[in-house]
C-alpha cells in the first residue's frame, strides 16, 4: 500500500513499508525511491555528475527494472527457495553459500570485495579466497536477498555465481585461455619490437639515417599499442576497481608504470625527440602476464580437490518407486527414504543405509584407505564410494545438499575462508606497502629529476615494478589452501579456521581410549557364569540392559534374541546401566560401577559384570582392537616434545591391558565426562594449550572446551559437531600427518614471508639507485611470486 509518496526517479508509488528505506540525495534534498533498483540508478547518475538530468527531463524516468541489464535481472532467480535448495546451506535464520567469482587476480581484489560488503546490512559473514576464486557468504535472508548480494559484487566489476564443480573448472579454463591469448600477443610483439630496438640502439648498423630511425619508432609504436590496449587490459581493470573504491591494489603501480612508459615513448615518437622504450613496455607486459598465467595454473591446482570431490557425485540415480518400477532420475531429485539400486561397479549416488544385499565398498575417496569395506543390511554407505561386489538397494538418509561429500566441501571452504592472525597481518602489510611504494616512487622521481632528468622516469618505473608486493599477498593463502587440500586427501577434515595455526602451539594432547586409541568395535568372546542361569539367559538380560546405552562397549551385546522389558532403566554415562524388574535391581558395567574386583586371569580382555541385587551373576569378556599405527603416532608425538595424556572412563586394570608399552606420560582412569572437562579446564587455566581427541557422546563437552579438538569419523554426531577436526580414516597415522603438516605449513608460511619481505627490502634500494633496468625488475617480481607459489605447492606432496 502506497503512503502517498511517489518515487522521484520513476514516479511509481512508494510502499508504506518502504518509507524512508530507499533515499538518494539529489540537490537540494534527499529524495524518496520506490526500490533498490531505482536507488542504485539514481546514485549512479548523481555519482557521475549528471544530477542536472533530473532538472531538465521532460518525463519521468523508466522504472529501474527497465534500466538494469538483463544479466542482473537473471540473478533474481537465485532468490527462489527451490533453486536455493541445491546450493544454499541454512542454519536457523542464517543462510550460507559458496560462490565462484571471476576476475580475482590477487589478495587485494579479495580485500576489496570483503571491505565493500562486510558492513552491508544482513550480511553476517563474508570471506573471499583469492587462491581458490571462491567467496563464502553467510546472510540473513529477511534482511537482504541473495540476488542483491550478487548484484553488489557485479557492481564492483566481478562476476559471481553459486559454486559448481564443472562451472568452476570452466571458469578457470576460460581465464587460462584468455591469459594465453594475451600472453601470445605480447610475446610476438616483444620479439618484433626487440628487433627494432636492436637496430635503434646497437652500433652494428653504424649511423642510421634519421628517416629510418623515425620509421622504426613508428613501427614499434604500432606493434606495441595492441599489447598495451589488449594484453595489459586485466591490469587496468583491476586498478580501476581499486581506485573507484578508494583502495590501493598491486595493479595500481603496475598500470602507472605501463601507461607512463608507453605515453612517454609515444610522445618521443611524435615529437621526434628523446628515447623510446616500446620494447620495455612489451617485455614488461609479457613477463607480468607470464607470471599471472603460471600463478593462475598453480591456484587452479590448489583448488582442484573440492571440485574433484564434487565430481564424484553421480549425475543420475536408479530409483525404485513404490510400485516397484525403476526410474533413472537426476541425483539432486532424490529425497529421504527413496530407495536406490546400485549395481556392481557403480558409484553410490547418495548417503544412506543398505536395505537389501551384501557387498564391499571402496571408500578411499573419503578415508584414503584403499581396501574395500564389507557392508551388509543396515550398514551405512556414502555418496561417491564405489560398490565393488554385489548389487544393493540403498535407502536415502540425506539429501544431495547434505550428503557427506557436500558437507566436506562446505566445511573445507569454511576452514579456508576465515583467516588466521598471520594471514590478516600479511594482508595489512601488503596494502600499506602499496601506499608506501607510491610515495617512495614519487620521491625517487623527484630526486633523479634534479640529478639526472633523463634517467628519472625509467628508474621510477623500475621501483614501481620491482617492489610490487604480489608475493607478500600470496605467501599465506596459498600455503593454507594447499595444506587443507593435502589433509582432506588423507581423510582429515579441517572444520575450523584456527586449527593449523593452533596445532603448532599445543603443549599437551589428551586422548580418550575406547573408540579413539582402539577401534571401538567390540566382540563378545566368552561368558563366565556365576549363577545357575544358562548363558543364553544371562546374555538376554545383559543385551536387554545394554540396548539403553550409547557406550561403544554396548555394541558387543547386539543380539536377535527377544528382549526383556525392564520397568525402569538408568544410564550412568561411561560407567554402566541400572535396571529394575519387579522387586529386583540389575546393574551391568565396569568393576568400579558394580563394586567387583577384577581377576589377573582376565588377560587383555575387557570384563563387564552383571549384578542382581548386589550379587554377581556373570562376567562378559569383550575384545577391542587397537587402531593401526597407534604406537608409531604416539612415539612421534613424544618425539616432538608434546605431553601425552590418557583420559578414559575405563578402569585402571582394563586400561593398563590396552596401553601397555605405549609412550603415555599421564594416565587418568575411571574419568566421568565432568572430570575430563575439569582436567582440560585446569590445564588450560595453567596456561597450557590442549588438544583433545575423542569419539563418544560423553566426549562432546571436553571437545568443545579444548583449544583444538579432534573427533574420530566413526564417533557420535555430537562429538563430530563439537570438534575442530574430523578423522574420516580409521588409521591413527592421520594424527601424525595432521601435526606434521601443521608444522610444515607454518614453516613454509614463514619462508614465504621472509622471502617476500627480504626480496622487496633488497630490490628497493637497488631499483632506487638505478641499478635495476625495468625488464629485470619485471622478471624479478614474477619470479618472486612464482617462488612463493611453488614453495606452497610442496605441501601437496
Amino acid at each position: 500500500m502506497s503512503n502517498g509518496t511517489n518515487c522521484y526517479h520513476c514516479g511509481e508509488g512508494v510502499l508504506a513499508a518502504d518509507k524512508n528505506k530507499y533515499k538518494v540525495y539529489i540537490a537540494p534534498e534527499e529524495r524518496d525511491m520506490c526500490c533498490p533498483g531505482c536507488m542504485s540508478v539514481a546514485e549512479m547518475i548523481v555519482g557521475s555528475g549528471l544530477s542536472s538530468y533530473y532538472e531538465h527531463r521532460t518525463d519521468l524516468s523508466p522504472t529501474a527494472k527497465q534500466l538494469v541489464p538483463d544479466e542482473l535481472l537473471r540473478l533474481e532467480i537465485y532468490d527462489d527457495n527451490e533453486i536455493q535448495n541445491e546450493f544454499v546451506y541454512q542454519d536457523g535464520e542464517i543462510k550460507e553459500i559458496t560462490l565462484t567469482v571471476e576476475g580475482l587476480t590477487c589478495a587485494a581484489c579479495a580485500w576489496l570485495i570483503e571491505k565493500s560488503l562486510r558492513n552491508t546490512q544482513g550480511i553476517h559473514f563474508i570471506n573471499v579466497n583469492a587462491t581458490s576464486n571462491r567467496i563464502t557468504i553467510k546472510w540473513i535472508d529477511a534482511q537482504i536477498k541473495l540476488s542483491d548480494i550478487l548484484k553488489r559484487i557485479s557492481n564492483l566489476g566481478y562476476s559471481a555465481s553459486p559454486f559448481q564443480a564443472d562451472q568452476h573448472e570452466l571458469m578457470y579454463n576460460k581465464q587460462l585461455k584468455s591469459y594465453f591469448r594475451r600472453l601470445g600477443l605480447a610475446g610476438l610483439a616483444t620479439m618484433q619490437v626487440m628487433m627494432f630496438a636492436v637496430a635503434l640502439y646497437s652500433t652494428w648498423f653504424g649511423d642510421m639515417e634519421e628517416m629510418y630511425r623515425q620509421l622504426f619508432r613508428w613501427v614499434s609504436l604500432i606493434v606495441a599499442t595492441p599489447v598495451l590496449l589488449y594484453s595489459a587490459q586485466p591490469f587496468y581493470s583491476n586498478a580501476l576497481r581499486n581506485l573507484r573504491t578508494r583502495t590501493l591494489g598491486m595493479d595500481v603501480p603496475v598500470s602507472i608504470a605501463l601507461l607512463g612508459a608507453y605515453t612517454a615513448s609515444a610522445y618521443a615518437t611524435m615529437t621526434g625527440t628523446g628515447e623510446v622504450y616500446f620494447e620495455s613496455v612489451s617485455m614488461f607486459t609479457f613477463f607480468l602476464l607470464f607470471g599471472r598465467y603460471l600463478e593462475l595454473r598453480a591456484r587452479k591446482k590448489t583448488s582442484e580437490l573440492s571440485a574433484n570431490m564434487a565430481k564424484l557425485i553421480p549425475n543420475m540415480a536408479l530409483r525404485v518407486d513404490k510400485d516397484k518400477t525403476e526410474k533413472l532420475i537426476p541425483t539432486k531429485q532424490l529425497e529421504i527414504n527413496d530407495h536406490v539400486i546400485v549395481k556392481i561397479g557403480e558409484v553410490i549416488p547418495c548417503d544412506g543405509t543398505i536395505v537389501t544385499g551384501e557387498t564391499s565398498v571402496d571408500e578411499s575417496m573419503l578415508t584414503g584407505e584403499f581396501l574395500p569395506i564389507p557392508k551388509s543390511v543396515d550398514s551405512g554407505v556414502y555418496t561417491g564410494s564405489l560398490n565393488v561386489e554385489q548389487t544393493i538397494t540403498v535407502c536415502v538418509t540425506k539429501t544431495h545438499k547434505h550428503n557427506l561429500i557436500s558437507e566436506i566441501i562446505r566445511l573445507q571452504n569454511t576452514a579456508q575462508s576465515s583467516k588466521p592472525q598471520i594471514s590478516i597481518l600479511a594482508d595489512k602489510i601488503s596494502r600499506y606497502f602499496v601506499l608506501a611504494l607510491l610515495i617512495i616512487s614519487a620521491g625517487t622521481y623527484l630526486f633523479w629529476l634534479g640529478h639526472d632528468p633523463d634517467k628519472a622516469f625509467w628508474i621510477t618505473l623500475s621501483v614501481l615494478v620491482a617492489t610490487c608486493p604480489c608475493a607478500l599477498s600470496l605467501a599465506t593463502p596459498t600455503a593454507l589452501t594447499c595444506a587443507t587440500s593435502f589433509l582432506s586427501q588423507r581423510g582429515i577434515l579441517i572444520r575450523k579456521e584456527h586449527v593449523l595455526e593452533s596445532l603448532t602451539k599445543v603443549d599437551e594432547i589428551a586422548f580418550d581410549k575406547t573408540g579413539t586409541l582402539t577401534k571401538g568395535t567390540f566382540t563378545l568372546t566368552r561368558i563366565k557364569s556365576d549363577s545357575e542361569l544358562p548363558e543364553n539367559e544371562l546374555l538376554r538380560i545383559a543385551t536387554s540392559l545394554e540396548q539403553h546405552s550409547t557406550h561403544p562397549i554396548a555394541s558387543a551385546f547386539k543380539s536377535n534374541i527377544e528382549k526383556i522389558q525392564f520397568n525402569t532403566t538408568e544410564n550412568h554415562i561411561g560407567l554402566g546401566i541400572t535396571g529394575t524388574l519387579g522387586d529386583d535391581t540389575y546393574n551391568i558395567g565396569s568393576s568400579t560401577f558394580t563394586k567387583q574386583t577384577s581377576s589377573p586371569s582376565d588377560g587383555k580382555e575387557i570384563v563387564v559384570y552383571l549384578i542382581k541385587n548386589g550379587h554377581l551373576m556373570a562376567r562378559f569378556y569383550i575384545q577391542d582392537e587397537m587402531r593401526e599405527n597407534v604406537s608409531t603416532t604416539l612415539d612421534y608425538i613424544a618425539s616432538i616434545g608434546l605431553d601425552v595424556t590418557l583420559l578414559t572412563g575405563d578402569t585402571e586394570n582394563n586400561t593398563n591391558k590396552v596401553i601397555d608399552g605405549l609412550p603415555i606420560t599421564n594416565k587418568k582412569t575411571s574419568q566421568s565426562p565432568e572430570s575430563k572437562l575439569a582436567y582440560i579446564n585446569h590445564r588450560q587455566a595453567q596456561g597450557k594449550l590442549m588438544l583433545m581427541v575423542g569419539d563418544g557422546v560423553n566426549d562432546a563437552p571436553v571437545l568443545s572446551a579444548a583449544t583444538v579438538s579432534v573427533a574420530m569419523g566413526e564417533g557420535s554426531d555430537l562429538a563430530k559437531n563439537s570438534a575442530d577436526v574430523v578423522l574420516l580414516t580409521t588409521d591413527f597415522i592421520a594424527m601424525k600427518y595432521m601435526l606434521a603438516t601443521a608444522t610444515k605449513t607454518y614453516k613454509i608460511i614463514k619462508q614465504n614471508l621472509m622471502w617476500a619481505l627480504g626480496y622487496n627490502s633488497l630490490i628497493l634500494p637497488l631499483a632506487m639507485s638505478g641499478s635495476v633496468p625495468p625488464y629485470i625488475a619485471v622478471i624479478g617480481m614474477s619470479l618472486s611470486s612464482l617462488l612463493v607459489i611453488g614453495n606452497s605447492l610442496r605441501l601437496l606432496k
